[in-house]
């Protein structure tokens, strides 16, 4: 059977279907006879023991495949489960209560969480989120409901599911989840944004697709056309295979490119940069030609984890992306971009109708400034060793711009009390993705040192479509006249005072609007590592008085779809 969805991720995979299983922990209340308690006992006692035997496992791959600071994790939660107060406050109400060992885990747990959650203290809130991993744990063994960890996959697989939040991504392992598909989603979704990233081929956004395949299933994910076949017969296997072999030659044929200039035939030299999100991307970046980091997501620090990443965790991750690059490639942190669709449990967030348009970006960072202003200290401390940019995400208004700034300057300042080294100089722009920034891009150029045009939502947020719905997926349209005029006037206003623009949104490594966004005078093209070389392929043959002629073109239609077309015909003449 062949399904149809969005290309998240071009490329192609073949293998078994490992479903993810979202699996809800519902725990009832039964009673449990006296002469049954000491076997429920030792029940409660064989699932402590099972746990901390698994924790164990977990925490050596951990140490093995990431790292040992990466594994003390799973140390607090080996404590956690050899706490007697826990431990035997619940074995305590089983006798009681004479009642079920799950109901006595919820309980117990509940109280410890209420008490933890009255206390003021740092480690307290972080034995809190240990808690709540390790009790899941037990009652998961308890209810006997399976716990599935995309770490731990241990063959070759296609992950279907029917979403997967950027911290589920961000644990995905390359050499064994080689094909993505989604039940929902769309091309700037963060999992899509992330399986580009680490060059995994996906599509997503395939209806009910959850229900349509099974466990073991036989898969072709054709990433470059958004296609799923589901056990297909031996000749279309074979014709993938064949696909496959080609797509790969054809990315070996771009490494040539990797140490050659990124230079019109005309002699104009454009900047084609990587998103990452960890340092191990930038690795990948540099395996790819990047000439420097456009967009270091930064938020994948926090990810994934049960608590705040540390001053000192951020300065060594910050640091070793730009020691990649040296002194003369620039490396753009963008500050903590929490909220939309990334969410950290550990903080507590309230829930929103509308999380894309709330509480999120600099507007958390602004509200809780002591979370900022150690991630500046760690930004700041880094820059001392290249040529890092900070970039302020989701900036609405000048005086929250103007904000942010006054709390970098104290920072600076208690650097310089402490005789910390720093770049003085280090540039700080903001990211262009509110409509309203980009009409009052004139004013914004005087107060930054550059823009970085995040598309993803500029033109989710111009076109009143959100880029995570499939449903409205048609309005999400790059080639819009509106988007490409804001782009034009942010362009042309920081032009006028002297100011760079690059665009870090998924629209720069589109090959389609790379010559219009070139004609249109755009300084640097920030995408996934894995569009670095095709991008510098089509810039190596496309002349500066070509896309000029292009981008004019295009402003003088008005159909999307026609601008699109108009483009690749003039791309093959």
């Amino acid at each position: 059977m062949e399904y149809t969805g969005i290309s998240a991720a071009s490329g192609y995979a073949l293998g078994p279907a490992f479903l993810l299983q979202d699996r809800q922990i519902q725990v009832s209340k039964s009673e449990v006879t006296k002469e049954n308690l000491d076997s429920e006992i030792l029940r409660f006692e064989e699932a402590l023991r099972k746990a901390a035997q698994d924790l164990e496992e977990i925490k050596e791959r951990t140490c093995q495949m990431i790292g040992p600071e990466e594994a003390e994790i799973f140390t607090a939660h080996i404590l956690v489960l050899q706490d007697p107060e826990y431990s035997g406050a619940i074995k305590d109400l089983i006798r009681s209560e004479g009642r079920n060992a799950e109901w006595a885990v919820q309980v117990v747990t509940d109280q410890f969480l209420e008490l933890f959650a009255s206390m003021d203290n740092d480690y307290i809130r972080e034995r809190a989120a240990d808690l709540r991993d390790v009790s899941s744990r037990l009652l998961r063994d308890l209810l006997g409901i399976s716990t599935q960890s995309l770490s731990e996959i241990t063959e070759k697989v296609i992950l279907v599911a029917y979403d997967l939040t950027p911290s589920d991504t961000a644990q995905l392992d390359r050499e064994k989840v080689v094909g993505i598909v989604t039940n929902i989603g769309g091309r700037t979704s963060h999992s899509a944004i992330m399986a580009r990233s680490m060059e995994i081929p996906a599509v997503v956004g395939v209806q009910d697709i959850m229900e349509k395949i099974k466990s073991g299933d036989f898969v072709i994910v054709d990433g470059s056309e958004g296609k799923i076949i589901v056990n297909p017969a031996e000749d279309l296997i074979q014709l993938y295979k064949e696909k496959q072999l080609s797509y790969e030659a054809q990315r070996e044929e771009l490494k040539k490119l990797v140490h050659l200039p990124s230079m019109t035939p005309d002699g104009i030299q454009v900047e084609l940069i990587a998103n990452i999100g960890n340092p191990k991307d930038g690795l990948v970046a540099v395996t790819n030609g990047a000439e420097g980091i456009g967009l270091y997501r930064t938020e994948f620090l926090y990810m994934g984890r049960e608590a705040l990443p540390s001053e000192e965790e951020q300065f060594e991750a910050y640091k070793s992306v730009t020691e990649m690059f040296g002194r003369e490639h620039p490396v753009v942190i963008r500050s903590l971009d929490i909220g939309g669709d990334k969410e950290l449990p550990y903080l507590d967030m309230p829930k929103e109708m509308n999380p894309f348009l709330g509480y999120r970006a600099i507007r958390l960072c602004l509200d809780r400034t002591d979370i900022f202003r150690t991630q500046l200290r760690a930004i700041l401390r880094a820059s001392a060793y290249g040529n890092i940019k900070l970039m302020y995400p989701m900036i609405a208004t000048l005086e929250e711009l103007r904000k942010a700034n006054k709390v970098l300057e104290t920072v600076k300042q208690e650097l310089l009390a402490e005789a910390i080294p720093f770049n003085k100089g280090m540039e700080v722009g903001i990211m262009v993705e509110i409509p309203a920034v980009a009409v009052m891009a004139d004013r914004f150029a005087r107060e930054v040192d550059f823009f970085s045009i995040g598309t993803n939502d500029l033109i989710q947020y111009t076109m009143a479509a959100d880029r995570m719905n499939e449903t409205v997926s048609y309005l999400y349209q790059p080639f819009n006249l509106a988007v490409l005029r804001l782009i034009r006037g942010v362009i042309e206003s920081a032009h006028k005072e002297g100011k760079r623009v690059a665009m870090c949104g998924e629209m720069a490594g589109d090959l389609t609007a790379l010559p219009i966004l070139l004609g249109l005078g755009l300084d640097e093209f920030s995408m996934s590592a894995s569009s670095v070389l095709p991008a510098r392929a089509l810039v190596r043959q496309l002349t500066m008085k070509k896309a000029r002629s292009i981008a004019e073109a295009v402003l003088e239609m008005d159909n999307p779809l026609e601008i699109e077309s108009f483009v690749k015909q003039e791309m093959q003449c």
